[in-house]
């Protein structure tokens, strides 16, 4: 069991990918879960934290999506969309 104590913890956390050390960081909860959305320039990246059910996931990819553009003020360049339901990066155009 005490093995098991440490896991919890990370899996409460977000780290973000490599090229995302440095980022902005926000703490977002929408339709009652929680994501992490990491911008770095024109780079974002989105975390889902916690469990998700069979069948949920096309609901959360596109709860993620619409994160992008709420939290960062850019619109999402679609086309370089790459991950899942768990983690998501992606470019942005933002106002200049």
């Amino acid at each position: 069991m005490k093995a098991f104590v440490p896991l919890l913890f990370l899996a409460a956390c977000a780290s973000p990918a490599p090229e995302f050390m440095g980022a902005t960081r926000t703490d977002v909860t929408l339709n009652g879960r929680d994501y992490t959305v990491f911008q770095k320039g024109e780079r974002v990246e989105v975390i889902r934290l916690g469990y998700a059910r069979r069948g949920e996931h096309q609901a959360i990819r596109a709860t993620m999506i619409e994160l992008i553009p709420r939290v960062t003020g850019c619109r999402l360049r679609e086309a370089t969309l790459t991950g899942d339901s768990g983690e998501m990066r992606g470019s942005l155009d933002c106002p200049a």
